[in-house]
């Protein structure tokens, strides 16, 4: 959604994005953090011999270098390591991360070499012994900033975007949707919006709307979980594990100090706010426990997201492609991945333009750069917190930091100016929309996000008008909402 809101803005549509809950409150803000082609996907496009596969890998690894550039505060390369612990496996993966590299083309990164014992356990003294290894390159990005980034980018220009502010019908004449029905979640009040055109693009939650339209409508999607887990682990590297008890490929990540451990492919039900399940958490725990040992007392936070996988089957093997279907006007946007977002947009708003008979300049979405991008800024303040600010906030950081720079919890990075420029600047209504989708840090270590937030209702509260009845209900509710993030 915030991607086809950025592609049609810069087309030169005028184009408004309502959100049910806050920006990126479900999947867009739950992902594993990778910009990545997927290296499973390539091994399962030459096992079954599935071009759609291939097409799908080569397409994300071009897209990956493309997003690094729109934004490169956001997004930046990731060297991983795949341990080798069996002969045959030197060439396996090292052939197979060989051609992950030539599929990217000119935009690839930098090459897969092998690492030999010694400097695999450098990186990783607990691995038990290994032949080597292969170290790669993929990339890494804050998904909730880049959602973000995508939707303010917009707004710069001219778009128009709301957050709590749900679709609860279609407008219709004549048999074609014309607009929405659209209530803000906040004070009750419904207006009706009419447009050219209305997209879906919900994700996990795109068969529901399209109910709204028609409740007989057969579904398209088959939703999926992916529970991570945050583990007081530092790494200089990440880790892949190719093979685990249910043919999937585990990962443990760097991700702002910390690790991030993921993911599970269980099916779920589309509900608009996942937990991770108990067997998903153990399953975690469990297929990383015989190379690094048991590591279930150093959890920080635990958090699910869904995957809007088209089609029905098996769901470690449906293809990460996207999907466009047009139903009596309403534009279904469903499936794909973070990583080829742009392509996803731009598929649908060609789709507009030849339906609708529009004549549109050609997309600059591939060279147009993202708010805040540029060099880091020099601040006068410690190392690690001007490198937060600027992973989050880029050139904007040191209006970030004058809006006030004390801490907003000691120990952390944090500003209690961030507080108040998401509600300025950036449309945070809610606590969790400042500690989970705005700072990150609900999603990075839930006692400290619980600790902090009295703090950040007391910083909200002036600039939303709440009393104190107001911060006490909200504070509570923010608590309750904590572990489902929304």
């Amino acid at each position: 959604g915030a991607g086809v809101l950025w592609e049609a803005t810069l087309r030169g549509l005028k184009a408004a994005l309502v959100e049910a809950g806050d920006f990126g409150i479900g999947t867009s803000s739950r992902s594993t953090k990778l910009l990545h082609g997927g290296v499973r996907y390539l091994e399962l496009a030459l096992k079954e011999r599935d071009p759609r596969q291939l097409r799908l890998v080569r397409d994300a690894l071009r897209e990956r270098r493309v997003v690094m550039e729109l934004a490169p505060h956001l997004a930046r390369p990731l060297t991983l390591l795949t341990p080798l612990f069996r002969p045959l496996e030197i060439p396996y993966y090292g052939l197979g991360l060989k051609l992950y590299d030539r599929l990217a083309g000119r935009r690839r990164l930098a090459p897969s070499r092998y690492a030999p014992p010694k400097e695999v356990q450098a990186l990783f003294p607990d691995l038990p012994p290994t032949l080597g290894g292969i170290l790669y390159q993929d990339g890494q990005f804050a998904d909730y900033r880049l959602n973000l980034a995508l939707i303010l980018s917009a707004l710069s220009r001219g778009a128009v975007a709301l957050n709590y502010a749900e679709a609860t019908g279609f407008l219709v004449r004549e048999g074609r949707v014309k607009g929405a029905v659209v209530k803000d979640r906040l004070t009750g009040k419904e207006v009706g919006v009419w447009a050219q055109a209305v997209v879906n693009a919900t994700g996990p939650q795109a068969d529901r709307v399209r109910g709204l339209l028609d409740p007989e409508l057969p579904p398209l999607l088959t939703p999926s979980s992916g529970a991570h887990l945050v583990l007081d682990y530092p790494l200089q590297v990440g880790l892949l594990l190719p093979k685990t008890r249910d043919g999937r490929v585990l990962f443990l990540l760097p991700w702002q100090g910390k690790a991030l451990l993921g993911t599970t492919d269980l099916p779920a039900e589309a509900t608009a706010c996942p937990l991770p399940r108990e067997e998903e958490v153990a399953y975690l725990l469990e297929e990383i426990r015989p190379y690094l040992g048991d590591l279930s007392s150093r959890v920080l936070a635990a958090w699910a997201g869904l995957r809007p996988l088209v089609g029905k089957g098996e769901t470690k093997r449906l293809v990460r492609d996207h999907l466009i279907v047009e139903e009596k006007g309403l534009y279904t946007l469903t499936g794909g991945k973070w990583t080829t977002f742009r392509l996803m947009a731009l598929d649908l708003v060609e789709r507009l333009a030849r339906d609708l008979g529009l004549s549109l300049p050609p997309s600059e979405s591939h060279r147009t750069p993202l708010l805040g991008a540029g060099p880091r800024p020099p601040l006068p303040l410690p190392e690690g917190v001007a490198e937060h600010l600027y992973t989050h906030y880029g050139t904007l950081a040191p209006e970030v930091a004058a809006l006030g720079d004390r801490p907003l919890l000691p120990g952390l990075p944090y500003l209690e100016g961030e507080v108040v420029w998401a509600v300025r600047e950036e449309l945070a209504q809610k606590p969790l929309d400042v500690l989970a989708r705005r700072l990150g840090l609900a999603l990075l270590d839930r006692k400290r996000a619980e600790e902090a937030l009295p703090r950040v209702v007391e910083l909200m509260a002036p600039l939303l008008g709440w009393d104190d009845g107001r911060k006490q209900a909200l504070l509570l509710e923010a608590r309750r909402a904590l572990p489902a993030l929304c």
